[in-house]
């Protein structure tokens, strides 16, 4: 069966074409198949279950079908899933089985979707390639030999190869988007507070939002519609109405304004990605979009920022991790203090302890004031800086990763270089911003992907600028992998 849209499978769904039940089995016996490492647990015989009880919902005509309805999803593996393996792709939680379903998954159950399983990442979310997972790195299908970004890795993966229809990612840094644009997927960050996270193993707290990944723009905001809703049990989740995300989303976008942050376009970002662009800025501008360069000077700190921030809430978040609370166990240790550091030693990877050890540094006593704390203020001038911006502009317009898909274990040594694969993406999540990726391109047969950024709640409208270009480009159409 081709690559078609979730949004097409729905309709054949619901015209009794296909079963949920054959769609369900048929990307199971793919995903039995597949070479990409994309899934850490598969849940066979619940997804099984779920397609059938779908299908008897069609069949009957019921009133509750809704877009996700008997549609293959996966869930990022730092997703809580009851009575489902959640690993966040670490060795310390690698028997840790939840009690409770995450509020997202809730309403991914209530819409009748079919949850394949928990997908591959890199481990609590802390990389840029999916190469620090401890389930092994998983691999890009367009050239195998290639990353394909991270930290949710393996949902764009498994989407750009057919392997799930839909994916829940995380996005701390741009951990959605990311590898969306490597994969030429469509990934999306919502507002912050916007989605719960109710059921996310915190990374960075202030930073971490969930969000969808597919295989077109309509799709992201079909999800969104139905992950979007306020939530008791998360104090970030905002009160703001709720709205249809898709409801304007085929409206043209004729007078809008667009900018395009000089800062964004520099000598980090690949040639093929910088021409690529400005082909993509042709297309906008033939929308009836207007285009106008700006400076977001404070731009170039936001990299800085966001490597104490984030390390800093990780080393709080990760601190309950230990053995007692959760976590593996040791019987090898003479008192706690050796308990602690043995499954802390041997559970964590080198990038997990890395992050914690920086987190833990720029809180200590003596350097709070001169990291967290001037981060923080930092921070608040990035913020300021956007909202004079979109008190201007409808959204601002990027390249999503400034590199294409790059070889496996280039960049393991040189954890620096790594970092810059997230320069276009954080900012988004410094000032809790709604970010989009959407397929723009190829290079060397790797996709290229271009980002929207809008003001905080502007989701709907980043998803109408984002249809309309894809409409346009259709890069999303291209296929990874010969048809069954």
């Amino acid at each position: 069966m081709d690559l078609i849209t979730a949004k097409d499978l729905n309709n054949k769904l619901i015209n009794e074409e296909i079963s949920s039940y054959e769609v369900t089995k048929m990307i199971l016996e793919r995903i039995k198949k597949s070479k990409l490492n994309s899934y850490i647990t598969t849940c066979e015989e619940s997804a099984l279950k779920s397609s059938i009880e779908a299908d008897k919902k069609f069949s009957e005509k019921s009133s509750d079908i809704t877009p996700l309805t008997g549609i293959p999803v996966m869930v990022k593996d730092n997703i809580s899933t009851k009575n489902i393996k959640t690993t966040a792709a670490s060795k310390i939680l690698k028997d840790y089985i939840p009690p409770f379903d995450a509020t997202v998954v809730k309403h991914l159950k209530n819409a009748g979707a079919v949850i394949l399983g928990k997908g591959n990442m890199d481990e609590f979310a802390m990389g840029s390639s999916n190469e620090t997972s401890s389930y092994g790195p998983v691999l890009n299908p367009w050239d195998t030999n290639k990353v394909p970004g991270g930290s949710s890795g393996g949902a764009a993966s498994a989407v750009a190869a057919g392997e799930c229809y839909l994916a829940l990612g995380s996005d701390t840094g741009g951990s959605i988007r990311q590898p969306a644009s490597l994969c030429g997927v469509v990934g999306m960050k919502p507002t912050y507070g916007l989605v719960s996270r109710y059921g996310l193993i915190a990374f960075g707290s202030s930073l971490d939002q969930i969000g969808p990944i597919a295989r077109s723009v309509e799709d992201c905001g079909n999800l969104l519609n139905i992950i979007a809703k306020k939530d008791s049990f998360d104090s970030t989740s905002v009160t703001s109405p709720y709205e249809n995300f898709t409801e304007d989303i085929h409206k043209d976008i004729k007078n809008m304004k667009l900018a395009v942050p000089k800062e964004y376009i520099t000598e980090n970002v690949d040639s093929s990605v910088k021409n690529n662009f400005m082909e993509s800025l042709s297309i906008l501008s033939n929308l009836g979009a207007s285009i106008e360069e700006i400076s977001l000077p404070l731009t170039e700190y936001a990299l800085a920022v966001y490597y104490i921030i984030a390390p800093s809430e990780a080393s709080a978040n990760l601190s309950r991790f230990d053995g007692v609370k959760y976590g593996i166990s040791t019987k090898n240790a003479k008192n706690s203090t050796e308990y602690i550091r043995e499954v802390r030693g041997s559970g964590f990877g080198e990038e997990v302890k890395r992050r914690i050890l920086i987190g833990t540094y720029a809180l200590s006593s003596g350097y709070y004031d001169a990291y967290y704390k001037k981060a923080q203020q930092v921070r608040t001038l990035i913020i300021n800086e956007f909202n004079e911006a979109f008190k201007k502009f409808d959204a601002l317009v990027t390249p999503t990763s400034p590199i294409l898909a790059f070889e496996l274990e280039s960049k393991n040594n040189d954890p620096l270089s790594m970092y810059m694969s997230d320069i276009c993406t954080i900012p988004a999540n410094i000032a809790g911003l709604p970010a989009i990726s959407v397929p723009s391109g190829m290079s060397n047969n790797l996709p290229i992907g271009l980002q929207f950024m809008g003001p905080q709640f502007g989701d709907k409208k980043i998803l109408q600028i984002a249809y309309n270009f894809e409409k346009t480009a259709q890069w999303n159409k291209l296929n990874t992998f010969e048809n069954d």
